[in-house]
């Protein structure tokens, strides 16, 4: 609790109240209540830039790396405000999660000094690998109902789930943030999503944010702040409220987020945060939308006949109802076969989604059946992977023919290492993942893979094709006899409180001054920042333009991850992937470029270096 400051939020938002005269959303109080000076701020929603003083930073090790030799320049001696580093991003998926682990530590030695030892010096705790995604982290042990953290990775809107503004941005934000600067940040406008009726049977929290991907499209977010509210809020857990917000990152929004209710109540209580609960209970009025408040654009959902949805492929807003996908495989030439399914991810790897995924395995099992595709579970962090081991649902995912993975991003970034299929072949993968983008998790251009909850990615594993309809169609036991799989069902949260598992977590000392932070000058994954020359005074005139980009532009057609992240400590190489997965406007080509100066076409990251040069 002593990180919990509700009293700056409220003469914050009780500012800006006064100064606009209007209901605020949400998004409004928690974003305007951390204002580095509500008093003179000119707020105009989509328009003007805000100064803002968010409390907390986390970095994952791939962002972390580059972060870290920035705050290193800045000279500055410890971080200004609490910061953590994760270790998930670098744990290739091959054989099983220990196996996987114990070469990663060895491959990423280097990488994990480092940030073990600048976090040490500079202030900033760190989870060692193993410890768990960066997301279930923050979900875990640092979110709260109105807290805003700044997150160098895409999917940290995950903590809206538990009420918190949660932003993903560039390595450059979060030293700015380290550093005590103020953040700057558009003022979002605000979308209202508003839910009634309530979730049942087949129908998961992440179809609710399937079926808005579908309304939105990958680009409808943009600039925005998706706040859900209404009556069917309350059937929703806390942690499906999180994949929810996790997923709002492939609309394009700045965030998503959920207002404080009895469901986040229960999971800070059971996650050992029972104090801050009490807190935001005496603060509630602060933690949930102002009566009358005006949203820029409202999309209304009925949870009573929201259907199960997968969305893919090739990208995450081509939504179908799972009723229908097998038709539209069959008439766009989709493969049906499914190869693998995939269960797990930042975006639903809760003690809730394995329960459910392992009621459907149990029947499965009970009918003498294993699943016909490859099946591999990837738990969030260390504290689900430990206990999801003591309750019983790893023995039933092993006994169903799966393999639980390392904790970590894994197959979901490209940290996998496929083998059944050949480079080029053209397959079928369904995902409990939040993007799908080509070529994405396993390298391979002709992988169709298809994001959906994990219940239907279980449901397909062990049918072992995309045209099976879990609601109407019949599976064959090993006894030749039909039958249906019931609805699945999950504890929401375990009975026996969590197991932490292993303890993976390092806190900087109180002072790390005399420590020292090495860096190998011949290292290939590190390299200290040289400052830049000082500028002259003058604006840069007739520059050329690099590349245009056409589409899509997301992180990942700017610098995917898979094989590029063990360069993102180093500068000089991590350059070489720079957008060469974007589609140039001049010729609809992905990494050819006309380089202006000799009127050749050579890849981004070629013509840059002669610009420079």
């Amino acid at each position: 609790t002593s990180y919990v400051n509700y009293d700056k939020l409220r003469s914050n938002v009780d500012i800006v109240k006064k100064r606009l005269s209007r209901p605020l959303t949400l998004s409004e109080k928690i974003v305007y209540g951390h204002l580095d000076d509500a008093q003179n701020q000119e707020i105009d929603r989509g328009r003007t830039y805000l100064r803002l003083r968010p409390d907390r930073v986390a970095m994952q090790d791939a962002t972390a790396q580059m972060a870290m030799l920035q705050f290193i320049s800045s000279g500055l001696p410890r971080v200004a405000v609490p910061s953590t580093i994760h270790c998930d991003h670098l744990i290739e998926a091959q054989i099983g999660g220990e196996k996987d682990l114990a070469r990663a530590k060895d491959i990423n030695q280097e990488v994990y000094t480092f940030l073990s030892s600048a976090g040490a010096k500079y202030g900033v705790g760190f989870w060692k690998p193993g410890s768990g995604i960066i997301h279930q982290i923050i979900l875990e042990n640092y979110a709260y109902p109105g807290v805003m953290l700044i997150g160098t990775d895409s999917h940290t809107p995950n903590g809206g789930g538990l009420g918190a503004i949660c932003i993903g941005v560039g390595g450059a934000d979060a030293v700015d943030v380290m550093a005590g600067i103020p953040w700057e940040l558009k003022c979002p406008k605000v979308i209202g999503v508003k839910l009634t009726g309530s979730l049942s049977g087949w129908t998961s929290p992440k179809d609710i944010i399937l079926k808005v991907a579908g309304i939105l499209t990958v680009k409808g977010g943009t600039g925005a702040i998706v706040e859900y509210h209404g009556p069917g809020v309350d059937s929703i857990s806390c942690t499906g409220m999180a994949t929810i917000c996790n997923m709002g990152a492939e609309i394009g929004a700045t965030t998503s987020v959920f207002p404080y209710n009895h469901r986040m109540k229960t999971y800070l209580e059971k996650t050992g945060r029972g104090e801050i609960a009490a807190l935001a209970d005496e603060n509630a009025d602060l933690l949930v939308p102002d009566e009358g408040c005006e949203y820029d654009q409202i999309i209304e959902l009925n949870l009573n006949e929201l259907k199960p949805h997968i969305n893919g492929p090739f990208t995450p807003d081509y939504a179908h109802p799972v009723s229908s996908i097998g038709a539209t495989a069959k008439e766009k030439g989709w493969p049906l076969e499914v190869k693998v399914g995939l269960i797990g991810s930042c975006t639903n790897s809760s003690y809730e989604d394995m329960g459910r995924s392992a009621s459907l395995a149990k029947q499965a099992l009970d009918k003498g059946l294993k699943c016909k595709a490859e099946f591999t579970v990837t738990p969030g962090s260390e504290q689900i992977r430990a206990t999801i081991e003591r309750d019983g649902y790893s023995k039933i995912f092993h006994d169903v023919g799966g393999i639980v993975l390392a904790n970590a991003c894994g197959p979901c970034i490209g940290q996998w290492d496929r083998r059944d299929v050949k480079k080029g072949e053209k397959n079928t993968i369904v995902t409990s993942f939040n993007r799908n983008f080509t070529a994405r998790n396993d390298a391979n251009p002709a992988t169709h893979a298809f994001v959906t909850s994990p219940e239907i990615v279980t449901a397909l594993a062990i049918a072992g094709t995309l045209d099976f309809n879990p609601e109407t169609d019949f599976l064959t036991a090993a006894n030749g006899e039909k039958f249906k799989l019931e609805p699945p069902f999950g504890d929401e949260l375990p009975a026996k409180d969590f197991d932490p598992g292993q303890d993976t977590y390092q806190h900087p000392p109180p002072d790390g001054s005399s420590l020292s932070v090495d860096v190998n000058p011949t290292s290939n994954r590190l390299q200290l920042l040289e400052p830049f020359d000082k500028w002259s005074g003058k604006d840069l005139e007739d520059m050329k333009v690099l590349i245009k980009v056409k589409g899509k532009c997301t992180t990942d057609h700017i610098s995917a991850a898979g094989p590029w992240l063990k360069f993102r400590g180093h500068l000089d190489n991590i350059s070489n992937n720079m957008l060469i997965g974007a589609v140039n406007s001049e010729n609809d080509a992905i990494n050819k470029i006309k380089n202006r100066l000799t009127g050749e076409f050579g890849g981004v990251p070629d013509v840059a270096r002669h610009y420079k040069a």
